[in-house]
């Protein structure tokens, strides 16, 4: 009795910024349904826009401080020491690093979704009380030592997601997307669930380090084991948009509102990979030669595949979808490779890939007038001149997505590319170079019209504006790019110190033994 009381316990502890934000959630929905934080008409333009946020403003900085107080227990985690490395819920250092990427998404979503949601009439409780929850369940996701637990992980955050989608029931391509999304999602769960029985009947457990343990010592049935490890791999290149099971990515994220788009492109991506390298490098690690050329092949048919089609994009937010599958293929790079560097690089550029990537769609929603307006390349022409801040902005958010030296996201693929040379990948460190360079084209047209090309009309962009939690998050973005691509030791060593945890847990791991 005392053992199971113990455990349990351990789980509280373990779980306590999980625990903080479905509670704060609740408290959030609960303030929301109480009528007095309805939406109110707020001046700013001549369009009615938003030069400031009303009514439901207090909900946004209620939902922020929940994010704030999930982030002080993560932090107060890295003084508790886990005693064992066989339970469900891990508490290492891959875990918390992972957390801090979710949470930054959370808080940067939130700060430029105010605006937006007041304009639209959205309801702001829910809206916020989505986002806490989507976070929470993709924290599940990160620290799970089971796949169980991963799967209710991933259920928690993708209806959230779903919901949030097809939040703004008076726009028919919000109801789109979440239609698709929510049925191509659990058609992809069914891949993961039947990997995930097909794991199971080859090893006998669902716990990741016993599976490890099976499959390293030859108990476990190897045709089981392959079948289970290709369904495994489509469950998760669907939630991270890998090619071919990337069809929804595009008008879902076109047809979602804004915010929604900015949170699911980073936050989604960064969970689903971070569950991926922890069941692939710890559970499976053994049976790297039989999960090495699926992900060998998807990585090289997803960075070719979306960087051609982002080529032809006239729509920004379908540029920016097919630029979000082109990175899914960079960090499926890092997981072919599977040493330390790559996955130390992986959680690197994840982190510098939130914040560019909700930057860019901060400024996608300033220039639409916090709607679903203006979005092609054209209603960009003179932009930079018109708001040389944001169009300062958004030309470091666009050169740090492809790579321009200076930059965080520069720096990032430096490591992933150093850790495919580390395990002698060529091929892929070529196409990863090359589809880098084509990418150039799509990320500088852009820039190009922002500042070469004259708008249609000279008051063309003077109602574009953003509002203060929209500029904090833009400025914290800006600086963490810079700061990250001149200065990436510090965060990095975090990131390789995080990797080493995850390596010492699972005990001679696929180049992560310490």
């Amino acid at each position: 009795m005392s053992l199971d009381f113990s455990r349990q316990l351990h789980y509280v502890w373990a779980l306590l910024p999980e625990i903080v934000l479905c509670v704060w959630a609740m408290i959030v929905l609960v303030a929301g349904v109480s009528g007095r934080h309805r939406p109110v008409k707020t001046p700013g333009g001549a369009d009615g826009g938003a030069g400031a946020v009303g009514g439901s403003a207090d909900l946004g900085w209620l939902a922020l401080i929940g994010v704030l107080v999930a982030a002080f227990f993560n932090g107060w985690l890295y003084g508790v020491r886990e005693v064992g490395g066989d339970s469900m819920i891990a508490v290492d250092a891959f875990r918390l690093f992972a957390n801090w990427v979710f949470l930054i998404a959370a808080a940067l979503a939130i700060l430029i979704s105010f605006a937006y949601v007041d304009r639209q009439r959205l309801q702001a409780g829910e809206f916020h009380g989505l986002i806490l929850l989507s976070t929470a369940g993709m924290m599940f996701m990160a620290g799970a030592r089971d796949l169980i637990v991963i799967f209710l992980g991933l259920e928690v955050m993708s209806i959230a997601v779903y919901a949030m989608s097809a939040f703004n029931r008076r726009d028919r391509r919000s109801a789109e997307a979440g239609l698709k999304y929510f049925l191509l999602g659990a058609f992809s769960t069914g891949f993961f669930l039947y990997g995930v029985a097909l794991v199971y009947g080859a090893t006998g457990s669902t716990n990741v380090v016993a599976i490890g343990a099976s499959v390293a010592s030859g108990a476990a049935s190897q045709g089981l084991l392959a079948i289970g490890v290709a369904l495994l791999t489509v469950g998760f290149a669907f939630k991270v948009s890998a090619v071919p099971f990337h069809m929804w990515t595009p008008d879902v994220y076109e047809g979602a509102p804004a915010p929604v788009t900015a949170f699911m492109s980073v936050a989604v991506k960064a969970a689903a990979f971070t569950a991926f390298l922890r069941v692939f490098l710890v559970g499976l690690d053994a049976a790297y030669d039989t999960w090495y050329p699926i992900l060998w092949w998807l990585a090289a048919i997803t960075m070719v595949g979306a960087n051609l089609i982002a080529l032809v994009q006239s729509n920004v937010k379908r540029m920016l979808a097919y630029s979000s599958i082109a990175h899914a293929g960079y960090l499926l790079v890092a997981m072919t490779a599977a040493n330390e560097t790559a996955a130390a690089g992986m959680l690197f550029y994840l982190l510098v890939y939130t914040m560019m990537n909700l930057g860019a769609f901060a400024i996608v929603i300033s220039v639409g007038h916090q709607g679903e307006d203006r979005l092609q390349i054209e209603d960009y022409a003179g932009f930079g001149w018109s708001q040389p801040l944001l169009g300062v902005f958004m030309t470091i958010f666009l050169l740090s997505l492809a790579g321009f030296p200076g930059t965080g996201g520069f720096m990032g693929k430096i490591y992933l590319l150093q850790g495919a040379v580390d395990s002698e990948l060529w091929t892929l460190s070529v196409v990863l170079v090359l589809t880098t360079v084509a990418s150039y084209w799509y990320y500088l047209r852009l820039a190009w019209f922002m500042w070469m090309k004259e708008p249609a009309t000279p008051d063309q962009h003077d109602f574009v504006v953003a509002p203060l939690p929209m500029r904090v998050a833009l400025l914290a973005s800006v600086a963490m790019i810079l700061y990250l691509g001149i200065f990436p030791s510090a965060a990095l060593d975090f990131a390789r110190s995080s990797v080493q945890g995850l390596g010492a847990v699972g005990g001679g791991l696929l180049g992560l033994a310490p």
